[in-house]
Order: structure tokens, then sequence, then C-alpha cells
């Protein structure tokens, strides 16, 4: 069952949902978002392909020192084309939820979970609102909920990198892997990192905690660690997407 999930969504997805991200019409005009409902992420798909003459333009009076010294960074035209789509959008929709201009929000680190450093989740002032963002090969979705949000997109990869990778998989999701066809192997692992990779990201750790130690399944179904509510996202045709949220009483 897919439903579409509109940037007024006023409810939590049900079990098995695939979420439909509303898609950035523009990065300079974007349309004022409603506070997510509790328990309901808000998702917004940006295409740097359609952007990325717009953000270009945009990125020097939206993006702070920080931002603009790590674009310039990027060896690769696409890839800095990629980072500029995805913070200008990530900007302006903070902008727009918090009512102030793009610039002049304010984006800090929380403590890391396992070390106490300044490295952990992205945070906002009042904690009220959360946010998440990831991008690859042109593509970014970004989160925005009211408890801390992790999401993930990947291009599928070929075979030859799943052999390289199965280590990473908890015990079960391996087993599961190694029953499925050549053909059906891919996009399943995919299914398994998505959903890996954006709870740890909300969980503020990110790959530096050990992806084969929590079970999240490979199957049409994700599986939620305890206090997370874990959901596939509908993304362009050779990706895949999941999103994380911590639910109200879950643990940090």
């Amino acid at each position: 069952m897919r439903q579409p999930l509109s940037p007024s969504a006023t409810a939590p997805p049900p079990v098995g949902t695939l979420l439909v991200p509303a898609v950035l019409g523009t990065v300079y005009d974007v349309p004022p978002p409603v506070t997510p409902a509790t328990g309901a992420p808000q998702l917004w798909l940006v295409d740097a392909g359609v952007h990325r003459a717009v953000a270009g333009r945009y990125a020097p009076a939206t993006l702070d020192a920080e931002e603009l010294t790590r674009a310039a960074q990027f060896r690769y035209d696409d890839d800095r084309d990629s980072y500029v789509c995805a913070h200008v959008a990530l900007r302006r929709l903070l902008g727009a939820y918090l009512r102030m201009p793009p610039r002049s929000v304010a984006v800090s680190r929380a403590p890391c979970a396992h070390c106490g450093g300044p490295h952990g989740r992205p945070v906002l002032p009042g904690d009220t609102l959360h946010f998440s963002l990831s991008h690859c090969a042109g593509l970014s979705l970004l989160a925005f909920a009211t408890t801390p949000v992790g999401v993930d997109v990947e291009s599928v990869p070929e075979p030859r990198t799943i052999a390289e990778t199965a280590d990473v998989l908890h015990p079960r999701e391996a087993a599961e892997l190694a029953l499925l066809s050549p053909a059906e192997r891919p996009p399943a692992f995919t299914r398994v990192w998505t959903r890996k990779e954006a709870y740890l990201k909300g969980c503020g750790v990110g790959l530096s905690d050990n992806p084969a130690a929590d079970y999240v399944g490979s199957g049409p179904v994700p599986t939620a660690p305890d206090g997370w509510t874990l959901t596939d996202v509908l993304v362009p045709e050779g990706h895949c997407a999941a999103v994380a949220i911590r639910t109200p009483a879950g643990p940090d």
C-alpha cells in the first residue's frame, strides 16, 4: 500500500506503508510547511538536475561559511551541485518551518552518544524541530519531525559491491539475502542498508556504530528497533530510501 505524504500530514503512517515524499518545486520559493505531527515525519525530495542552476545562484546568500567552504572542496561538479542543492533546500525549508531567514538558522551538533564529543546528530535551538538529510547521485531526501529522525537514500549497487559489504549485516539479514536470486539481492541489500543508516543517523551515531548489531529486515516491511518507527520511502527507480523516527517514549 502506498500513502502519499503531504507537507501537512497529521498522523503517523500505518506499519508497512511506503511513504511518498513531497517533491520540492523550487529551492528559492518553498511552500510554508505545517509543523509535523507527533510520529509523522515530513519528507521532501530534491533533484539536483532540476535545481542546480538556481541553487548555485542562491548559495552565497543562503549557506553559512562552513557550508560554502565544504562546497568548494568537492572535486567533481556533480558532487558539488548535489551538495549545494541539498543544503540550500535544507536551509530554505528550515527557515520556512522556523519563520526566520534561512541563513540565520543556527544548526549545531548534539553530544555523541558514544563519546560525548560535539559530533552527534544535527540539532536546532529549542529542540522542537528535528531534521535529517541524505543525498546521493544528484538526489536528496530531507526529513523533518518533532522527535529525532534519520533518513537515508542510496543507489542500488552492483552485485560485486554487495559481496564486499555482506559482513556488515545482521546474521539474520545475511541469511535472508543468501536465499534470494542474484537479481533480487541488490535491491534487498539496499533496503536493509538504508533502513540501518536511517536508524543510526536518527540515534546520532551514524556508521561509527556497528551496523550488524541491529536487525531491520530485508523484506517489504521493516523491523524497527525498540523505541523507533522505521518506514521505507518511495524514490525514483534504481534507488532505495528509508526514514527512522524516535517514538515519543523511546530511548535516546
